[in-house]
């Protein structure tokens, strides 16, 4: 039976087009990551690594930008200074708290007043007793023998007057040294630091700028810790893909399909929702990247694959 010509020019429209990729085994598919037909909804599709953390490094302090000790392209480690805003005040006003800071602790150890106080008591005592050996004898008046009484007495206060004031000197002593330390963190704030080990993909403020607190300073991509994230068939998986289970990530990082790297690894995420057209459901785990000769070995953009292990 003969096929009308307008027939067949709609199957040939609507047959799939040929893949444009090829595995090492010889398998053709649409994506260049490979996988066999079996492992279908157990393997992400279009999986990519991305970046972990992508942040506009800001000032904390308003003032001048005095220095800047980097460049575009530079890697740079957590806790590394970036940038000075000027600082000047601020360390004039930390060396004023650290000699406030000197002589409170000296007057908290201070206990002289104390010592002197209790010679005194122990002078008034004395007295006290021989004065009452002579009024017992009738040789003094007994207003002369109530006065020593008295003055005994007040050395007890005293007494209990210098101690409070130490008391005092040491928690002035406490204050001094907190404010020391408020001194040291508004001191830090002129520091702008980097919040993560990354790479500087953009410098934005200039050396000489004035900025405000929240001012950005540069882009900052963290490369320590990248996320490989990709769909998965979320219904033919359906209980096999949840947050924790293992995995293995594959990273490819050259053109040629023998270039990859495998990392075992846990599933991150798992978005709730299905795509019901493409039964799509997006998922992506974290990874440790490295630096080998000074280059990070995965960077984003890389083409990845993520396979739930049995």
């Amino acid at each position: 039976m003969r096929i009308p010509l307008l027939l067949t020019l709609v199957i040939v429209a609507a047959a799939p087009a040929p893949a444009q990729y090829q595995s090492p085994q010889g398998e053709s598919f649409e994506s260049p990551l490979s996988y066999k037909p079996a492992d279908s909804g157990r393997v992400t599709e279009r999986a990519t690594v991305k970046y972990f953390n992508k942040v506009d490094v800001p000032a904390r302090v308003e003032g001048l930008l005095v220095n800047l000790k980097f460049e575009e392209g530079d890697t740079v480690k957590q806790g590394d200074v970036m940038a000075i805003v000027d600082d000047e005040m601020a360390r004039l006003t930390l060396e004023l708290k650290e000699a406030e800071l000197m002589e409170a602790e000296v007057n908290a150890s201070n206990d002289i007043r104390e010592r002197d106080a209790k010679n005194s008591r122990e002078l008034a005592v004395a007295e006290e007793e021989a004065f009452r050996e002579l009024r017992r004898g009738g040789g003094i008046a007994k207003w002369d023998l109530e006065r020593k009484v008295l003055e005994a007495k007040r050395t007890g206060l005293q007494i209990e007057l210098a101690e409070q004031e130490q008391k005092i000197a040491q928690i002035q002593y406490f204050a001094k040294r907190a404010e020391k330390r408020m001194a040291e963190f508004d001191l830090s704030k002129h520091q702008v630091t980097s919040p993560a080990t990354g790479y500087i993909e953009t410098r934005i403020a200039q050396q000489g700028q004035w900025v405000q607190p929240g001012t950005p300073v540069a882009t900052l991509i963290q490369m320590d810790r990248l996320r490989v994230e990709g769909d998965i068939r979320g219904l033919r998986s359906r209980g096999q893909i949840r947050r924790g289970v293992p995995v293995e990530i594959t990273i490819f990082t050259g053109p040629d399909p023998a270039d990859q790297r495998s990392i075992d690894g846990t599933l991150g995420y798992v978005r709730m929702e299905i795509d019901n057209i493409n039964d799509e459901q997006k998922v992506w785990a974290e990874i440790e990247n490295e630096q080998v000769d000074g280059d990070w070995v995965f960077r984003p953009g890389m083409k990845a694959q993520i396979r739930i292990k049995d």
